[in-house]
């Protein structure tokens, strides 16, 4: 970024791709960072190494520790690290190197966070990873449209990945159990935060989950901290297919009513007409704030270079 990191303690929300854009960009704003990260997945190599030894998923946690590895030699040569998958024709296969380390960890310490924090201390990681519960979670959803034969049928569907790229249309979701217990870390970082950043990222499956565990929820309610939420590049199929800008705020509010909102950071690309986003951001207690975020390609993805730019102006109230 060429300038001083903003003295500013921020804490961002959610899980995959998405989280770790934001996490790559915000490791070049401020001084002081948090990642409170999802941990529901159930597929790939998480899911084995969940279903062998019962231990959190940590995929989403790995690439949140991956995307606050530093530009140094020894930054992406331990990111590169944490990523690369074995392939084999045996049980190794797709096992990710960072998911072996992270789950060693646990079982050596007996303690997610200490585990998670020694990652961070190996890889000189710019900021911390903190699961948004202690136990392995489930999602659930009700569907709407699973069978194209049954479009108006509503069918309960479980599990991250099953929630994720559901051919129907996503109704509601829920956690099991409905009651995690939240990371006390987690919930201590929220309450000292001076910005909370939500999204971008899965709605249904990486965002919204954070405010489906109560203290976690009640936390975000009630922090003094200026919350900013990031909209996707585009509607996510199954997901959030038909979705407008502001339907992905309408849902964040049936889930946390209480929650007030300071900004609302969009692609000026997606958004096209920005009265209907305008207007709901507004009932929510927030600005809009519409910029050019998209990485060049074909792949809808944030591009952390301009994600800097934004979240630079933002934090800073310029």
């Amino acid at each position: 970024m060429g300038e001083a990191p903003l003295e500013v303690k921020a804490v961002a929300l959610g899980g995959g791709h998405g989280l770790a854009a934001s996490l790559a960009a915000l490791r070049r704003v401020v001084s002081d960072l948090t990642a409170v990260v999802t941990v529901a997945d159930n597929g790939g190599s998480s899911g084995r190494l969940r279903g062998e030894f019962g231990c959190l998923p940590p995929g989403d946690l790995r690439q949140a520790l991956s995307a606050l590895c530093g530009d140094d030699e020894w930054g992406s040569t331990w990111a590169r690290v944490l990523q690369h998958r074995f392939h084999s024709d045996g049980d190794m296969d797709e096992h990710a190197v960072g998911n072996l380390l992270i789950v060693a960890l646990w079982q050596l310490l007996g303690d997610h966070v200490d585990g998670l924090d020694w990652v961070a201390r190996l890889l000189g990681a710019g900021g911390r990873v903190l699961p948004m519960a202690t136990v392995p979670l489930d999602i659930t959803a009700i569907v709407e449209g699973v069978h194209a034969d049954r479009p108006h049928e509503r069918t309960e569907v479980r599990g991250q990945v099953e929630v994720a790229t559901t051919p129907g249309r996503v109704c509601s979701v829920a956690l099991d159990p409905v009651d995690p217990p939240a990371c006390t870390e987690a919930l201590d970082a929220v309450k000292a935060a001076d910005w909370v950043v939500l999204g971008p990222g899965s709605w249904f499956t990486s965002v919204i989950p954070h405010l489906l565990v109560p203290e976690l929820r009640q936390a975000l309610e009630t922090s003094e901290a200026r919350k900013l939420v990031v909209l996707n590049l585009e509607p996510q199929q199954g997901e959030t297919a038909g979705f407008a800008p502001e339907t992905h705020l309408e849902v964040l509010a049936e889930q946390a009513p209480a929650l007030r909102l300071d900004c609302v950071l969009a692609d000026r690309g997606w958004v096209g007409d920005p009265r209907g986003l305008e207007r709901v951001a507004a009932r929510l207690g927030a600005r809009l704030e519409l910029a050019d975020l998209a990485l060049d390609g074909s792949t809808p993805r944030h591009d952390p270079t301009k994600l800097v730019r934004s979240f630079s102006r933002v934090l800073s109230g310029t």
